[in-house]
C-alpha cells in the first residue's frame, strides 16, 4: 500500500483540508469581529490610513463573509480567492515600509496567507464541508458523494 493509498483510506486529506480551512479563516473571522465590535476605534484608525467608512464596512463584510465561507466550506473556493486577493492588496497598500521589520513581517505574512488561500482554492474544501453535505442531500440523502478530481490526486514527479 502506497502512502497516498494509506492517506486516502484514513481520509487524512479531508482532515487536513478542514484543519487548514479553520486555521486560515480564523484570522479573518477574528479580525472582522474585532473591527465590527470596536467600530468607532477602527473607523478612526482607518481614517488615519486614508480608508473611509464604506471601505471599512466592505472590509468587515469580506472578512466575516469570506472567512466563514472558508471555515464552513460554503463556496470555499470563492471565499479563498477573495481572501487571497484581499491579502495581496493589503500587503501592497499597507505594508510596504520595508525599513520597518514589523511592516516587512506583515507583508510576508500577507503573502503567505494569500498563497495558502490560492492553494485552498485549487484543492477545494474536501468532504468535511457544508457544500459537500448539501450536495449529498441533493443526490438523494447520500452524504458522502464522490470526491471531485483535482491536481493533487495524481502522482507528482519532479523533473530531474
Amino acid at each position: 500500500m502506497t502512502p497516498t493509498e494509506f492517506a486516502e483510506k484514513l481520509r487524512a486529506k479531508d482532515a487536513v483540508l478542514l484543519a487548514g480551512r479553520l486555521l486560515l479563516s480564523l484570522i479573518f473571522v477574528h479580525e472582522g469581529l474585532q473591527l465590527a465590535t470596536h467600530f468607532e476605534g477602527a473607523q478612526k484608525a482607518m481614517a488615519v490610513l486614508g480608508v473611509g467608512t464604506p471601505l471599512l464596512l466592505a472590509t468587515i463584510a469580506l472578512q466575516l463573509g469570506a472567512g466563514l465561507s472558508v471555515a464552513l466550506g460554503i463556496l470555499a473556493r470563492l471565499g479563498a480567492v477573495a481572501l487571497g486577493l484581499f491579502c495581496l492588496m493589503t500587503a501592497s497598500l499597507f505594508h510596504t515600509n520595508f525599513a520597518s521589520q514589523n511592516e516587512l513581517l506583515h507583508f510576508e505574512k500577507d503573502l503567505a496567507i494569500a498563497g495558502g488561500m490560492f492553494i485552498l482554492a485549487l484543492a477545494g474544501s474536501g468532504r468535511v464541508s457544508v457544500d459537500r453535505l448539501l450536495a449529498g442531500l441533493a443526490q438523494g440523502a447520500k452524504i458522502d458523494p464522490p470526491v471531485e478530481p483535482h491536481l493533487s490526486m495524481e502522482e507528482t514527479r519532479l523533473p530531474v
